[in-house]
């Protein structure tokens, strides 16, 4: 089974800069995974271009299950944003999981933004969590908390953007349970911004029981990000 991890940058093409769903909705077609986590979703708004995007690029892509989790509404409007879940197999249960803010904010900073989880079991038997980090270390540190606290043990997948690099040590606690997919890769791979990446802030976790047997991150230019892929093996896990 493949999975993908995609921050769409609301399905704004990099290049042209103007939203096309067919474009996203062809990187997901082209990748042939079957659960697909999205990260900066737009859902339906008052904001002008605050649509469904989710239930377009179900539509779209084939993959007819999906679950849209709202971190925040832009602009003081309903204007939903955050994750999404799009997924070959029924979606048994899913619940939007948020991320606390820190408790000082320094007053103006517009980098911090609240963030979620997305947590959803599907009919396969897998568990899937996506999240989006914040930019700030306080905030990565309450999101990897809050991960913790939320996973299962087993057939259990983490994926999204985390807004750091490999080597940040913010991340050895989640290193400390999970299987990170980039260790297949043959050689570093970046997966930001996506014409000239210079860092990997894109990931795929899995629990030890699920078997990693591929991952990649292809050279697409799509979103702002390249699209993270994985093929694990759920028979070998038990």
């Amino acid at each position: 089974m493949r999975i993908m991890t995609f921050n769409t940058q609301h399905c704004l093409d990099y290049l042209n800069q103007r939203i096309d769903f067919e474009l996203m909705a062809g990187v997901i077609r082209e990748s042939g995974a079957a659960i697909v986590g999205l990260n900066e979703m737009r859902g339906a708004g008052e904001l002008a271009g605050y649509t469904d995007q989710t239930a377009t690029l179900s539509a779209l892509s084939g993959l007819e299950h999906f679950y849209f989790a709202k971190a925040i509404d832009v602009g003081g409007k309903k204007a939903p944003y955050g994750n999404a879940l799009l997924s070959r197999y029924p979606i048994e249960q899913a619940e939007t999981i948020p991320i606390p803010d820190p408790r000082h904010i320094p007053a103006g900073n517009r980098s911090y933004e609240t963030r979620c989880l997305l947590k959803a079991r599907l009919s396969c038997g897998l568990t899937v969590i996506v999240t989006h980090f914040g930019l700030n270390p306080d905030e990565q540190e309450n999101a990897v908390r809050t991960v913790l606290e939320n996973l299962e043990d087993e057939r259990c997948i983490l994926m999204g953007d985390f807004n750091v690099v490999p080597e940040n040590p913010v991340l050895l606690p989640i290193r400390e349970k999970l299987v990170d997919a980039a260790t297949l890769f043959d050689e570093e791979k970046g997966s930001y911004p996506s014409d000239k990446p210079d860092r990997k802030i894109d990931y795929i976790f899995v629990t030890p029981d699920v078997k990693l047997v591929g991952a990649d991150i292809p050279a697409i230019v799509a979103s702002d990000h390249r699209p993270h892929t994985a093929e694990v093996d759920l028979h070998k896990a038990k």
